[in-house]
């Protein structure tokens, strides 16, 4: 994880949520110190130290983090994941922020695990996709791979994928794979999106280096991977849930990506105590 990226994406979001000053505590803590907890209030997996340490870095270089769980561990309802002290003003003004982004990253973690767990398959990978919060793709990409699962792209500027719009635009497969790879590096891949037999030999004849069978049944799949020669990746992709996840391991496809992990992933319940205060 980039720390110099997560600073000023935290800075934003205290800039935030915090504006000209927090008006519950500058008027109830006057030079205050205190303790708190983060504990979880339920199991999932744990991620956010870098979010907990730089975030009250941030609105107070004093405040002292000690952590009793490291990113990617299992945490189980009541187990004290990490603890803070410092001034009350700095640890109750982060609080919200803090837990909002860590509950989203372990909640994205959680459910990668969860899935990773039902394929119960070590020859197929889970991948994340582009369907992120915007601003946060960087720390969402982090949680699926604690959870267990791998990145696809970051973005639409380290790998191409031709999809159906493309294909359309251009003509066909054929015509689109050259064009792009006329003009990109030896070290860009090129992926192409298919849906029909006649997509995926088109797809194999062009040279794509992998072949995404979009919103394919896993019958259907198994029936195109068998036009796929054993050097170019395979995918599938779409209507694919924890429910069918297994079928379609059985496929035997390289990676299996799936949007839900980011855009529909449940926060993890992780809430945030104080201890007994003192005054300086």
């Amino acid at each position: 994880m980039n720390r110099i990226q997560l600073k000023k994406m935290l800075e934003q979001f205290f800039i935030e949520d915090i504006g000209n000053g927090d008006l519950s505590v500058q008027f109830l803590f006057s030079n205050t110190n205190g303790s708190g907890k983060l504990i979880a209030k339920e199991d999932g997996i744990f991620v956010g130290e870098a979010v907990i340490s730089e975030g009250y870095q941030l609105l107070d270089s004093n405040v002292e983090c000690t952590f009793f769980r490291k990113d990617g561990e299992v945490v189980q309802k009541g187990d004290v994941i990490a603890s803070v002290q410092g001034k009350m003003e700095a640890l109750l003004t982060g609080e919200r922020v803090i837990l909002n982004v860590i509950q989203r990253l372990s909640g994205i973690a959680t459910l990668t695990n969860k899935a990773v767990q039902l394929l119960e398959n070590s020859e197929t990978k889970i991948c994340d996709t582009r369907k992120t919060t915007p601003g946060l793709r960087m720390l969402e990409k982090y949680a699926v791979r604690l959870g267990g699962g791998y990145n696809h792209r970051y973005g639409l500027y380290d790998g191409v994928m031709i999809k159906d719009n493309h294909i359309e635009f251009c003509g066909g497969i054929t015509n689109a794979v050259q064009t792009v790879r006329n003009h990109v590096g030896h070290m860009v891949k090129i992926e192409v999106e298919t849906e029909t037999r006649e997509q995926v030999l088109e797809a194999v004849e062009a040279g794509a280096d992998v072949i995404m069978f979009d919103n394919r049944s896993p019958k259907e799949i198994l029936e195109f991977k068998k036009l796929v020669p054993p050097h170019i990746v395979t995918e599938a992709s779409g209507g694919i849930s924890l429910e069918n996840l297994a079928q379609y391991g059985e496929t035997g496809v390289d990676i299996i990506s799936l949007g839900f992990l980011t855009h529909s992933a449940r926060a993890l319940d992780i809430s945030f105590n104080v201890g007994n205060k003192n005054t300086n």
